[in-house]
């Protein structure tokens, strides 16, 4: 399914990571560790990390220093995206993007159901677009992380794949902006 020309050359994207979360630290975040592990594997570099409480205030402040860093391409979260009251990454994310990558968290949830059923409904799985930073915001557990990545965000992160990939968008992503100029 996923092909790569390989007659390209690889472009290493900066991704930040942050994990959200009430009750994780630096030596349990496995999720965290999981995504930043598996960002390196893939040959791009972890331009930030950070761990942040479950309040959409903290939540939207750090995404926005992030999107406003010109060394970071990528923002990947994970965690707050079910829905208990104390979930409020994608509420966090509404207040912040630009365009939402509708297909992301659809595509997510079609993977995801292939594993975990009809539990998938419960994920508010999200991506999207903020001043030319593209942001994804993952589920919590270790085993979304490696499903989004795995099965999406490697492959959309790298300029070789084909038909089409996010690494070539990225040039274009604030047209909007200097068209306005």
């Amino acid at each position: 399914m996923a092909r790569l020309d390989e007659s390209r050359p690889f472009i290493a994207v900066n991704i930040a990571v942050l994990t959200v979360s009430d009750t994780r630290t630096a030596a349990n975040d496995t999720s965290g560790d999981t995504l930043a592990a598996r960002v390196v594997a893939a040959g791009h570099t972890v331009a930030a990390r950070a761990i942040e409480k479950d309040d959409a205030g903290l939540i939207e402040a750090i995404l926005r220093r992030w999107i406003d860093d010109p060394a970071i391409d990528v923002v990947i979260t994970t965690g707050g995206t079910g829905i208990t009251g104390r979930d409020v990454t994608p509420e966090a994310f509404d207040r912040v993007l630009e365009k939402r990558i509708e297909g992301f968290g659809e595509l997510f949830r079609m993977l995801s159901y292939q594993k975990i059923g009809t539990s998938t409904m419960q994920s508010r799985a999200i991506g999207g677009v903020a001043r030319g930073t593209y942001l994804f915001a993952l589920p919590g557990s270790t085993g979304a992380v490696k499903d989004a990545w795995d099965d999406i965000l490697v492959w959309q992160l790298d300029n070789r794949h084909r038909p089409c990939n996010l690494v070539e968008l990225m040039p274009r992503l604030q047209e909007h902006l200097t068209a306005a100029e």
